[in-house]
């Protein structure tokens, strides 16, 4: 059973008091809520000031400036690690404002982190966790295992709602599942499986002394993670304007032992959501940094003498989600025939210009499961399509150029993307093109990042036929929440597929510890899905950034791109 904090109780006491006095002092129609911000935010303040004296800034010439990021998205969720559907969002939780229990090094090993180490009992069963003791929250709170008991339990109550609960799968749920030691070491209960170190890699510790009292169902809505975050990492949360900026300063307080103070004192990360302008702001200098450049925009920031060009391999594959509740999709040979009527090798080399490679499964050509004999499973062959659409029944029965199955049911479908991502747009409209050589009317329809997110991930309405998206695959490969027949209402199943053969493998492969025992579940697994096509898989992109040669020591990898954040610096002379 988890064992409750008094001192930290006491803590969450004071903030819910300020916070009532600040919503006017017994306004029967005031909102505790209301008043969180103004609770903590002095809080925070009076931490940086009392860090920034007790812990001046190094005499070295790296320290100092601001730099910009900029990219077309808002950070989905913000610093809230119990609700993030967002990959830049999980990007700030591991490396900026928020810290994991442990993170991967360069070889994709498991490192020290909040956990200065870990002790797995003989059978599996345990984890035992012993955290470093020189981490405090930015309003001053020591985080200790309190923190991660109560992050755990909240992420495994099915109130939560958190969009990645597959990742705890394996393990014990609720307060049964976890043991807090003494202060500083936690115990966590599982059932022996593949990557288990994985998911603590993946999820941001959130403090319990703030929201240790709020209703797990009442979390994704709190203030906190967009108005007034308090993290434990390197950068602490300064400002936010809703689509238009993060403002993090420095955190002067950050342990010495896992990097000390970052570089630059300001991080800012820009909203600017169209990528012309985004490359205009790069070139004159208003960003120093661009995530997600563009293929086609490579080429001006090689010629421009103020710029450097990044790329390296991701996990992030490009792929549009097939909604198989809906009657024109249900059927697998449909799915399958429009993937086949899609020439994608010719799309990715047309898009993306030979930064990234044709994908057949969501397993990435980095993993060592990946089977590399699927490069022709679902090749371009207009008809193979046509001969699929026609025996599942849909045939142009009026001559409108159009497919029809036997009730009248035209074979009309739209395609959504988010607004300003000119590669999604294009592979829409490529689509509706190349789809309508095979009889299939497409509709491309651009929306709105959050709005879009909202429309795909809700799991009454799901509001789409298919979209245009990307994914970033984790280490290890899960995708019961994509593809499980029991999971088909959670908020990542899209597809809505129910195949019992995907199901057996993908139950085989979480409990597989051995690889080599794991290899060919995971072979036979890539092959069910080429067959099932829950998407029109495209390709794995080689992410490309942007950046001006005033900012240093810029790392990234397959981890991602603010892995090395906190050793950015930026030129002296140009600051």
């Amino acid at each position: 059973m988890m064992i409750l904090h008094d001192r930290r109780r006491a803590g969450l006491g004071a903030v819910v008091l300020l916070a009532a006095t600040a919503c006017g002092g017994g306004d029967p129609g005031s909102s505790p809520l209301e008043g969180f911000c103004a609770a903590v935010a002095p809080r925070v303040d009076a931490y940086l000031e009392r860090a920034l004296s007790e812990s001046p800034v190094p005499d070295d010439e790296r320290y100092g400036g601001t730099v910009v990021v900029a990219t077309i998205s808002e950070i989905a969720g913000g610093m809230n690690a119990f609700v993030s559907a967002d990959y830049a969002a999980t990007q700030h939780h591991q490396f900026v404002n928020l810290m994991t229990l442990l993170n991967y090094d360069e070889d994709l090993s498991p490192h020290p982190y909040l956990a200065e180490s870990w002790d797995v009992s003989e059978d599996g069963t345990e984890i035992t966790f012993h955290l470093r003791r020189d981490v405090y929250w930015h309003d001053g709170e020591p985080t200790d295992a309190h923190d991660v008991a109560f992050t755990y339990v909240r992420l495994t109550d099915p109130r939560t709602a958190y969009p990645n609960a597959g990742f705890w799968g394996q393990y014990v749920q609720g307060e049964d599942g976890v043991e807090v030691v003494d202060d500083f070491t936690i115990k966590v209960r599982l059932q022996p499986h593949a990557e288990f170190l994985d998911p603590w890699r993946a999820v941001g510790i959130m403090p319990e002394h703030l929201l240790g009292d709020v209703p797990p169902e009442e979390l994704a809505g709190h203030p906190f993670g967009t108005e007034c975050p308090v993290g434990n990492g390197p950068f602490v949360f300064r400002d936010h304007q809703p689509n238009e900026r993060w403002v993090f300063a420095a955190n002067p307080a950050f342990p010495e032992a896992l990097g000390g103070r970052p570089y630059v004192d300001r991080y800012v990360y820009r909203v600017i959501p169209e990528q012309t302008t985004l490359l205009t702001e790069l070139l004159t200098e208003g960003i120093d940094l661009y995530v997600g450049l563009q293929p086609d925009q490579v080429q001006q920031v090689v010629d421009a003498p103020n710029l450097y060009f990044v790329h390296f391999p991701s996990r992030n594959y490009i792929y549009v989600g097939w909604n198989a509740r809906r009657p024109q999709l249900s059927d697998r040979r449909v799915r399958r025939a429009l993937t086949l009527a899609v020439n994608r090798a010719e799309i990715v080399e047309a898009l993306v210009q030979g930064y990234g490679t044709v994908a057949n499964s969501s397993v990435p050509p980095f993993h060592w499961a990946y089977d590399e004999s699927l490069g022709d499973a679902v090749p371009f062959d207009r008809e193979a399509a046509r001969a699929l659409l026609d025996d599942a029944g849909w045939t142009d029965r009026d001559g409108d150029g159009v497919r029809e199955n036997a009730d009248g049911l035209r074979l009309a479908i739209s395609i959504k993307y988010n607004q300003g991502n000119q590669i999604r747009q294009d592979i829409a409209e490529i689509m509706q093109a190349q789809l309508g050589e095979v009889g299939v009317e497409v509709r491309p329809q651009a929306i709105e990042w959050g709005t879009l997110v909202g429309q795909i991930t809700d799991p009454v309405e799901r509001d789409f036929d298919g979209f245009v998206m990307a994914w970033a695959a984790e280490f290890r490969v899960d995708d019961a929440g994509l593809f499980h027949s029991d999971r088909i209402d959670e908020p990542y199943a899209w597809a809505g597929t129910q195949n019992p053969e995907i199901d057996r493998l993908l139950d085989e492969i979480a409990i597989t510890v051995d690889r080599d025992e794991a290899r060919p579940l995971i072979e036979e697994y890539q092959g069910l899905l080429a067959d099932e096509q829950p998407y029109t898989f495209f390709y794995y992109a080689d992410l490309t950034e942007g950046v001006n040669v005033r900012l240093r020591d810029v790392h990234m990898d397959v981890r991602g791109e603010w892995v090395s954040v906190g050793r950015w610096w930026i030129d002296p002379a140009s600051r």
